[in-house]
Parts: structure tokens; sequence; C-alpha cells
């Protein structure tokens, strides 16, 4: 069995959820992790043994991984993952991939130039309720899928939530960048289609920062289904759920673990969602046989890149007041969503 060196590029709060899914897998050995603060970085690599750096240029360079996970802010993400890359690592990033797809497409080019991969931790892909939600849409059961409803919201502007976050300028904006990219993701995923277009409307009252607090997205697929977004960062409830409507019934899924159907005679009742492979742990591997088998998910830097030409039309669209195309870019191969 071949096994990959891994190291991961910052130490902030996803790095601990990467590091027990290097720490588990058969395949890898965690090698290093840098941070600039590097006590940060010592307490998730000392249980593995593996080496603490400050300079993740200097980690690159010296350690030498086959693999590397980029957990920074966004206005890190290129500069990170062009280096890497330019070392002859593959590499997974946070979502999302960039500030924006004019940024995406620079990284895939460089991937393409070098011939190493760029994923995208699109988490949506690999949490039981949806996988088991595509499996079900897929087999035509519930008929033809005519409408999608996605709500997700939580406080955004909590004092803990650090502060380039709340930066436009590092971090690309507020609730739509960074929880809408997983709607956006879930939509495409699930429906095996790419969003067309948006017609979007926000609004900015957050106690802090520049970035937006709510949106509502009126968003069309590549196979003509409406889809609406509401996205709300100020101090509501928290939820975080889809309804799927078909014309034989509808799902309804809640966070990653909840699935219901139901139809006009038989109100919701539970699906499980027993026996999928812990998320991380998943999409690891699915990094790994990507590297192995030369194969593309739907994790690939190409589908990440639609994600955010997605985003970059809601904040047009917004700016605008009116509907806006997602814009398409030249890249090295077709957008997968399977």
């Amino acid at each position: 069995m071949k096994t990959y060196r891994a190291a991961i590029v910052g130490a902030g709060i996803i790095a601990k959820l990467h590091v027990r899914a290097l720490r588990e897998s058969e395949r890898t050995v965690f090698t290093a992790i840098a941070d600039i603060d590097p006590e940060r970085a010592r307490v998730l690599a000392e249980p593995s043994g593996a080496a603490v750096y400050e300079d993740y240029r200097l980690m690159i360079a010296q350690e030498k991984p086959d693999i590397a996970i980029v957990t920074l802010p966004h206005h890190l993400h290129k500069e990170a993952t062009i280096f890497c890359m330019e070392q002859g690592c593959h590499v997974l990033l946070e979502k999302p991939m960039a500030l924006n797809a004019a940024e995406c497409a620079e990284i895939n080019e460089v991937a393409a130039k070098y011939g190493v991969k760029a994923l995208v931790g699109h988490m949506q892909h690999f949490f039981a309720a949806n996988i088991k939600a595509k499996e079900i849409i897929e087999s035509g059961r519930l008929g033809q899928l005519v409408a999608i409803n996605d709500r997700r919201h939580h406080p955004y502007f909590l004092p803990d939530r650090p502060g380039w976050f709340l930066d436009k300028a590092r971090s690309g904006g507020g609730v739509v960048i960074n929880l809408g990219s997983h709607s956006i993701d879930k939509i495409q995923w699930l429906t095996g289609t790419t969003i067309r277009s948006v017609k979007a409307s926000m609004t900015y009252y957050g106690e802090r920062g520049d970035v937006e607090g709510s949106a509502s997205l009126f968003m069309q697929t590549s196979s003509g289904v409406p889809a609406m977004v509401s996205l709300c960062g100020y101090n509501n409830v928290a939820v975080n759920e889809t309804e799927l409507l078909f014309t034989g019934g509808q799902l309804k899924i809640t966070g990653s673990q909840g699935l219901w159907i139901g139809t006009f005679d038989q109100p919701y009742e539970p699906v499980s969602t027993e026996g999928f492979a812990e998320p991380f742990a998943a999409q690891w591997n699915s990094m790994l046989d990507c590297v192995e088998h030369g194969m593309e998910e739907g994790i690939s830097g190409i589908y990440g890149q639609s994600v955010c030409a997605v985003v970059d039309a809601a904040y047009r669209s917004s700016e605008t007041g009116k509907e806006q195309e997602v814009e398409s870019f030249s890249t090295t191969e077709e957008v997968s969503v399977r």
C-alpha cells in the first residue's frame, strides 16, 4: 500500500479535524504543520511527532510533502497554494477556494502547468444525509425536481470570530462567501447541475466589520430548477435546512445527519443515514484516490471555481440590483459535480 507524506499550512480550528483524519489514515504520514503561532501548531503536532514550523515555505522546502492541506484565511489561499504546487505538492484547500473565481482560475492554471491536483474541501459531498439524499434523487422515485429551498442561519458576528472574517478585503465577504458557499455547493452537488443565474439582496447591519450579515438569493440551475437560499448571521435561532420539492414528494435535510422523506399521503418520516464514513476521513480518502489514480472528483479545483463564480454573481447582483449570469472561465476541463 502506497503511503503519502502530508503537511498542514495553518493550525486554526479546522486544522484539528484534518490532523485527526491524517493520524487515522493508514495511507498517510503526517510530517509537519506550520503556523505563525508555533505553540498552536505544536499542540496539534506533538501526538504524531510531526515537525513544527512558523514559515510554511520553509516547511514545504525542507519536508517535501506529497500533499499540503491549506487552512489559511481566504486572502492567503492563492499565494500559499501556488507556492506549494510550484514545489510539486498536490493541495487540498479549505473552502472557499479563493477570494473570487478569477483567483481560482489562476490556481487551476498552475495546477495544470505542474501536473498536480488542487482539490477543495467542499464537505457537503461527504455528509451522510447528503449522500443518501443524492441516492434518492438519482433513483427518480420522487419524480421531477421542481424547487429547492435552503436556509442557513447562524450568528456570524460573535466576539470570538477572528477579525479577518469580517474584513471584506481578507475574507471576500460575509455570510454569502462563508455560509452561502455551503448552500451553493450542496445544491449543485445534489442535483448534478451548476447554478447559471443569481438575483441577490443583502444587508449590512453587523456590529463590526464591513461584510454582509444576511442575504436572500434566488438562483436557477442549469436544468432550470429554481433554488431559494436564505442566509442570516444576526442574532437568530440557528438553522441549517434544505428542502427539495418533487412532483411525487419531498426531501428535507437538516445538518449533516438528518434526512426525511414525505409525500402527499405520507407525512415526513426519517431516512436512515447510518453506515457512512466520518466526513473528514472520507474527504481525505477521496484526495488520496485522486492523487494515486489520477481521477478527478467532484471537489476538483474546477468545481471549486464554479462555486466561487456563483458567489461573485451574487455580490454583483446585490450591488447592481439586477439578476446576474454566472460567469464562466476558460479552464482545462469541464465542471464535474458528480
